[in-house]
């Protein structure tokens, strides 16, 4: 599928578009704490914005290893002010809310939100594609076993890309069934992956299109740069720039990252193939 609908505009994919993150949260891996004021989250979004980010990826929690889960309620304490400073200040904007929270979901889009981005695809609120199918807004469906807190335990496979691929097509069939139209899947570099695993499924990613659904790449700043080169968060752009343009060759067809300028420079590049 080439296009998604967002708040009634079809967005073409068949060019692939950058999802810029932002992270109002104080203990993510790379920008933990550095939007601590109404001033810094909209510059940085105006920035994002005015370098060619199609979505705004506002996340209120870390789903980094360890990291402590938020409630519902303490999750859109954090959320729903953002968002209506965005939505005030850049009413066009396409906002993905990153929660694996029904109820954050639900609230968000009802204040302008424009799709769902879940880490746990469904699997830590059995109530997530319920809402996604009541709003009909595009999902982003993510791979990963256990939560959080476990999921580096939870790296046994014995064929990980055919097992991803499983993992969608029963996620999949159960959006379906619930009318879920616009779907979109995230590997989940990074999640219930040893470092090794993340490039076996980077190396096989093209594999994933037989699902037919755009894909989504997430892997700005992340271990697989950071242990491979052994730079921290903040020295892995370059690297990640190289991993962004991999995914483009393997059909990723959204980057969602912290950098959106070399991001889309990526996306021009590789379009003049």
């Amino acid at each position: 599928m080439a296009t998604i609908n967002c708040k009634d505009q079809l967005i073409d994919l068949s060019v692939p578009k950058v999802m810029g993150i932002v992270n109002i949260t104080s203990d993510s891996f790379y920008d933990g704490g550095k939007l601590s004021s109404d001033a810094l989250i909209l510059s940085q979004v105006e920035k994002m914005l005015a370098d060619g980010a199609a979505f705004i990826d506002l996340g209120g929690q870390s789903t980094r290893p360890d990291s402590t889960f938020l409630t519902a309620e303490e999750e859109l304490e954090r959320l729903a002010p953002a968002m209506e400073l965005i939505l005030n200040k850049f009413p066009e904007t396409l906002i993905s809310i990153d929660t694996f929270h029904s109820k954050v979901a639900d609230e968000c889009l009802k204040l302008g939100a424009t799709m769902i981005n879940d880490v746990a695809a469904g699997g830590l609120d059995d109530q997530m594609f319920e809402v996604v199918a009541k709003h009909k807004v595009p999902y982003i469906m993510m791979h990963m076993r256990g939560t959080p807190n476990t999921m580096n335990t939870l790296t046994d496979y014995e064929d990980l890309t055919k097992e991803v691929l499983f993992y969608f097509s029963q996620k999949i069939e159960k959006a379906r069934s619930l009318g879920v139209n616009d779907l979109i899947l995230d590997p989940g570099f990074g999640f219930a992956k040893t470092l090794e695993q993340n490039f076996e499924l980077l190396s096989k990613m093209e594999l994933l299109q037989i699902a037919e659904l755009p894909i989504l790449v997430g892997v700005s700043r992340k271990s697989m740069v950071c242990k491979t080169l052994g730079v921290t968060p903040q020295e892995a752009l370059n690297g990640t720039t190289f991993l962004n343009t991999i995914a483009l060759t393997k059909g990723a067809k959204i980057l969602r990252v912290h950098d959106v300028k070399e991001a889309v420079e990526c996306v021009k590049l590789y379009s003049e193939l």
